[in-house]
């Protein structure tokens, strides 16, 4: 059987690891950066499930799990171009453990969602797609600032469920980001 050349070989699953997909909100602003020269994008995902309590006639939030995600290669640029802060997405990938020695040499561990999809969750609103065009590899990618900008227009598309809380930090930043222009944090700042 001959592969088709315009496809991406699939991806594999193997014996031992954990794959799961998660429905959840972006928690972070998306940080690039390129790794030996792969590219990487990096965000905080809260997944935080909803339960219909029958003495309070009413769903109720359980506690939010919160994952930080990892995106390589074209995942990590198409990532970082396409998401922000409180918007809903799906998330596919499988758990990594992250270990490192600190410089007291005490060891440490996080487990890492490593995705290999990722997309809008268009029951909670609507995207537009755009296809890739082709590029050289030598060709540098150059994230745009544009595509992270807050503008009160953009602000007025955001879902109406998002968290009015700043996220929990993580090692990938130094200070939580404000959901929106409204919220103490901002003010603050």
């Amino acid at each position: 059987m001959t592969a088709l050349p315009d496809r991406k070989a699939p991806i594999i699953m193997s014996l031992g690891d954990t794959y799961l997909t998660v429905l959840g909100w972006i928690g972070s602003e998306p940080d690039f950066k390129e790794i030996r020269q792969t590219p990487q994008t990096t965000f905080r995902l809260g997944s935080t499930p909803r339960q219909f309590d029958k003495a309070l006639n009413a769903y109720v939030d359980k506690p939010t799990t919160w994952y930080t995600v990892q995106c390589w290669r074209g995942l990590a640029r198409n990532a970082f171009e396409s998401i922000k802060v409180g918007q809903p997405v799906i998330v596919t990938g499988r758990l990594r453990t992250h270990e490192w020695t600190d410089d007291a040499g005490e060891h440490h561990s996080r487990v890492i969602l490593e995705a290999f999809s990722l997309g809008h969750d268009l029951a909670r609103g609507t995207t537009t797609f755009t296809k890739n065009t082709p590029r050289a590899e030598s060709f540098p990618f150059t994230p745009t600032a544009a595509a992270h900008e807050f503008t009160p227009a953009a602000a007025a598309h955001e879902p109406a469920e998002a968290p009015a809380t700043p996220y929990p930090p993580d090692e990938y930043s130094a200070t939580p980001l404000p959901l929106s222009a409204d919220s103490p944090a901002a003010e603050a700042a």
